[in-house]
């Protein structure tokens, strides 16, 4: 395993645990809040990170993201879910990607459309990032919904993180 895949998993090994409880801190009956117009409303941002998970376990064992939003659960119980059943295959297919698949040419498309082609384990990185920056705009809507921020990287306002 090259120090940038050993480095990969170590990070989402760290980085699972602060999605699951960024999504189970939003208030199930706001997933329609939104802090502006031009923002995209609470229950969606999670609905992608349960889709964006679920990209992670294809994306390393085909080179291929097909990207596609469907429509988003009513609840957050069930975005929660969506999420951890898409997270068991992703951590799986992060330990055990080859070194030839993290280095090979990988394809991100939209619409049946290459939005973005380059190697495998930049997507990845790419994409663990992106999912940490919607992260980050959940955890900044939380208190506005009537939610509690759950530590993230540190002890929070409202959770010491013991």
């Amino acid at each position: 395993m090259s120090q940038n895949h050993e480095f990969y998993a170590r990070c989402w090994s760290d980085e699972l645990p602060r999605f699951v409880r960024v999504l189970k801190a939003l208030p199930s009956e706001r997933l329609d809040y939104k802090p502006h117009e031009k923002n995209t409303a609470a229950g969606d941002l999670a609905w992608q990170l349960a889709t964006e998970m679920s990209n992670i376990a294809p994306l390393l064992e085909t080179g291929v993201i097909n990207f596609e939003m469907t429509p988003r659960p009513e609840s957050i119980d069930a975005i929660v879910a969506a999420f951890e059943q898409a997270a068991a295959p992703a951590m799986l297919a992060i330990k055990n990607v080859d070194e030839s698949k993290w280095s090979s040419s990988g394809d991100f498309r939209m619409g049946g459309q290459s939005v973005w082609a380059a190697p495998v384990q930049e997507i990845a990185w790419g994409y663990l990032f992106d999912m940490i920056h919607h992260r980050g705009q959940l955890s900044a809507y939380l208190r506005p919904m009537g939610g509690k921020v759950p530590a993230i990287y540190g002890p929070s306002a409202d959770d010491s993180g013991a």
